[in-house]
């Protein structure tokens, strides 16, 4: 086994997945945010007491096409925010649960939010805090190590965020075809 350092190795894959979703992001309009692509996406709709993500649990099969606006709910609120709420770090965000934003430029304060809490927890675990056990709050996972956990947040960022930067193109091309 190899004495080099790991949690360098992590971080620079975050910051190459995170960089190039953010940047994605640039410029994202209300209209794409909540386009929904085809009929029965789920998305974030207004309810009573603010906007909430659609869900289901268990999990249909085949899973729903989702919006821009639910991907980044997933990535900010459910996965980031969500495994900093098991952690000495705390949850960074207020909402919680299924609640989220309308639109597009306070979805984006959040989804950073939580994304720069999640790589500073990530940081001040260290190298030696990466390789300890999840914990009890982790059910069937507290075995599992927090870099599979930093593992599973980076594969989350990265598929999601290829995920919306696919779904801003077919927003654009189908916009420019009108």
């Amino acid at each position: 086994m190899s004495d080099r350092a790991v949690l360098p190795v992590l971080l620079r894959g975050w910051d190459d997945a995170w960089g190039r979703l953010d940047a994605r992001l640039a410029g994202l309009t209300d209209a794409e945010y909540l386009w929904e692509p085809v009929p029965s996406s789920w998305t974030v709709r207004p309810g009573e007491g603010g906007w909430t993500a659609d869900r289901a649990d268990p999990d249909p099969d085949p899973a729903p096409v989702t919006t821009i606006a639910w991907r980044i709910w997933h990535l900010g609120s459910d996965c980031l925010a969500s495994y900093l709420s098991r952690s000495p770090a705390g949850r960074p965000l207020a909402v919680t649960g299924a609640q989220w934003h309308g639109d597009a430029a306070t979805a984006l304060v959040d989804l950073r939010t939580a994304a720069g809490a999640f790589r500073d927890a990530t940081v001040a675990l260290g190298e030696d805090g990466l390789w300890q056990p999840l914990g009890p709050t982790w059910g069937p996972y507290a075995e599992d190590t927090w870099a599979d956990l930093v593992v599973h947040a980076f594969d989350e960022l990265a598929h999601h965020g290829a995920e919306i930067a696919l779904l801003r193109d077919l927003f654009r091309a189908q916009t420019a075809s009108r």
